[in-house]
C-alpha cells in the first residue's frame, strides 16, 4: 500500500490529462511495486509556476515546465524493485503523457505498518484489520 504524492506545475495539464498520470503512476504501483489491487492513495498538488524548484544535481538534465514530482511512501519494496519501478515509470509515463523522462524525479520513503491509519483513529496494521 503505497502513498503517493505527485506534485506539478498549475495550468499546464487538463483533468483529463492530470487523470492519465495518476492512472499511469498507479499502474506502474501494480505492476511493478506490489500494490494490493484497489488499493490506491495518492494526493496531486498543483503549484503555482516557480513554486517547484528543481535542479539537475550536475547530471545534464534538461528541465521544462512539465516537471513531476513522485513521492512514495511504503513499506518492504527492496532495492531492487525500486529501481525496476523508477524505470517503469519513466517508460510509462513517457509512452502515455509524452513526459520526458528529465522531467521525472521519485523519491521513496520507507516506513512500518505501524506508521499507518486508514481512518476512524485506528492502527489497522497493528490491530490485525489488515
Amino acid at each position: 500500500m503505497p502513498l503517493v504524492r505527485i506534485d506539478i506545475i498549475e495550468n499546464r495539464r487538463t483533468p483529463a490529462q492530470v487523470k492519465v498520470l495518476a492512472d499511469a503512476i498507479q499502474q506502474v504501483m501494480l505492476d511493478t511495486f506490489d500494490a494490493p489491487v484497489g488499493d490506491r492513495y495518492q494526493v496531486i498538488t498543483e503549484h503555482k509556476p516557480g513554486h517547484i524548484i528543481v535542479e539537475d544535481s550536475g547530471l545534464g538534465f534538461q528541465r521544462s515546465v512539465n516537471i513531476v514530482v513522485v513521492q512514495i511512501f511504503q513499506q518492504g519494496r527492496d532495492e531492487a524493485k525500486k529501481v525496476k519501478m523508477y524505470q517503469a515509470l519513466a517508460e510509462r509515463l513517457e509512452q502515455e503523457t509524452g513526459l520526458s523522462p528529465e522531467d521525472l524525479i521519485i523519491s521513496v520513503t520507507a516506513n512500518t505498518r505501524g506508521d499507518w491509519s486508514f481512518g476512524r483513529g485506528t492502527a489497522q496494521f497493528l490491530e490485525g484489520h489488515l
